[in-house]
């Protein structure tokens, strides 16, 4: 195995599944059930890296299958996972997918962009190790820049007919081509001298800071943008302005910035030149075949009722034939090159409101044998959403207004209410979830966002009549003995 898929699996060796649960509280509520089944099926990837190679083979990923009302936290699970653990994560919408031979994409490129996440993870992480070199390539460019390197030596100038003749037959004696060369030798090192003296102060100014805001001149790579045909059916991208790129050298062109955006761009160039991109493509793809995870979304959409088949029913059937095989496992060709399907993990989710997970095909249902049941949000779990999070509601909006030099504080019992408000909408309307509540924050701080300019105070309180008052036409609040049990 590779450098980084070992490091990747000794983070993974670090974090037992409480452990791992224990990251995903920071930032997701509830829903247990659905945070044991992702981390024992994150801690078993891990297993299967211990077994010998004929083991491992045997050996594959049981897919989840996610099913709860939209807002509660599916997708935020799978993407807290794949973040916690780097792994590569790409989230697919099942009904952006249609049959072969209707019009829409293909089931493959759900691959192809996993492909394009694990290419992008590696080259980041390979960038970082090359940051230190480039630094250093980088300083020396600049120091280039401002202090050019000592002319060449000019070549000698074609003699005429008249120097010959009046040069005692146009050869120059022993004596004067001595004199002639020790001449330039001592202006040569005089001048390497004081460069090297200007360059030495140069890079004590830059280390200190000192010429951050000076201008200088740089040469950079062109690259041209906006030229990318992607023929995703097909599993190719071709980039029209470099079918011949390599065959002629990158064009360059100058740029005139700031030291502080030279040293960004040529860090970033440097290390760009330093990576060894066959290398990167490699450890990628087996990245993206080890530890891959595809998200698939709303995959309740594509189950259609097994007394029915007519209309748009055929086409959703056909999708489930098609995800069917990349699920199971095949081989899958992209730009980069093949990749086995095999130990993807795949976590299916969908609200089910309308069709059972029985609705979906036999051979698919028997895909995803973990099932796990999410529940409905309720007044308490809305009070934790808003406070308990490392990226909680309030505090972002907090922050957002803390940069306009406002302090916004919301009282216990308004945030109480605030929560109460998201429960009666959600049973009296649509059950949205935890989205419901970035509906009523952006209504409730509408005026204060709009008002701030003009504002003296710098200090806002929010209690729970601030928060009647702004809702008192949306809930009503005489129903409320309905939803108690």
């Amino acid at each position: 195995m590779t450098a980084l898929i070992e490091t990747k699996t000794q983070k993974i060796q670090s974090m037992t599944p409480k452990e791992i649960v224990a990251e995903l509280d920071k930032y997701i509520i509830g829903q247990d059930e659905a945070k044991k089944s992702v981390a024992i099926a994150l801690r078993n990837r891990y297993r299967r890296s211990l077994l010998s190679e004929e083991m491992r083979e045997e050996i594959t990923p049981k897919n989840i299958l996610m099913m709860g009302p939209t807002g509660c936290g599916k997708t935020e699970i799978a993407r807290r996972l794949a973040k916690l653990m780097k792994a590569p994560f790409v989230k697919v919408e099942a009904t952006k997918f249609t049959e072969v031979g209707y019009v829409g994409r293909d089931v493959d490129s759900m691959v192809r962009d996993l492909v394009e996440a694990s290419i992008r993870i590696t080259k980041q992480s390979k960038l970082q190790e090359k940051y230190d070199i480039a630094d250093g390539i980088a300083e020396e460019r600049i120091i280039e820049a401002m202090i050019p390197g000592s002319k060449k030596k000019s070549e000698p100038k074609t003699k005429s007919p008249f120097d010959f003749l009046m040069n005692s037959g146009g050869y120059p004696s022993q004596k004067q081509l001595y004199e002639e060369s020790q001449r330039e030798k001592e202006a040569q090192q005089h001048e390497t001298t004081e460069v090297e003296m200007a360059r030495e102060q140069v890079k004590q100014q830059l280390r200190a800071g000192l010429l951050e805001e000076q201008f200088i001149e740089i040469e950079v790579t062109d690259q041209p943008k906006g030229n990318q045909l992607d023929m995703s059916n097909e599993g190719m991208s071709i980039a029209i302005g470099n079918i011949f790129g390599d065959m002629m050298p990158p064009k360059k062109k100058k740029k005139r910035v700031r030291v502080k955006e030279a040293r960004k761009i040529l860090r970033e160039q440097e290390a760009q030149n330093l990576l060894d991109m066959d290398q990167v493509t490699d450890e990628a793809l087996e990245n993206a075949e080890q530890n891959g995870i595809i998200f698939i979304d709303e995959i309740d959409k594509i189950a259609s009722n097994s007394g029915y088949h007519a209309g748009a029913n055929v086409s959703r059937e056909g999708v489930q034939r098609d995800i069917l095989p990349i699920v199971e496992g095949s081989v899958v060709n992209t730009k980069y090159g093949p990749v086995k399907t095999d130990h993807i993990l795949f976590i299916g989710a969908g609200a089910f409101h309308t069709a059972k997970p029985t609705d979906l095909i036999p051979e698919l249902q028997g895909r995803f044998p973990i099932r796990v049941e999410l529940k409905n949000l309720d007044k308490e779990a809305f009070v934790q959403i808003l406070t308990v999070p490392e990226n909680a509601i309030i505090k972002q909006h907090k922050a957002l207004l803390e940069t306009e030099g406002i302090n916004v504080e919301f009282s216990e019992n308004s945030i109480d209410e605030i929560a109460t408000m998201a429960y009666l909408m959600n049973e009296q309307t649509e059950n949205i979830g935890a989205r419901r509540l970035h509906t009523i924050m952006e209504k409730l701080l509408e005026d204060i966002s709009f008002n701030i300019p003009e504002m003296d105070a710098e200090e806002i309180v929010i209690d729970r009549e601030y928060v009647q008052e702004k809702f008192q036409d949306t809930v009503h609040k005489d129903d409320m003995d309905r939803y108690i049990l």
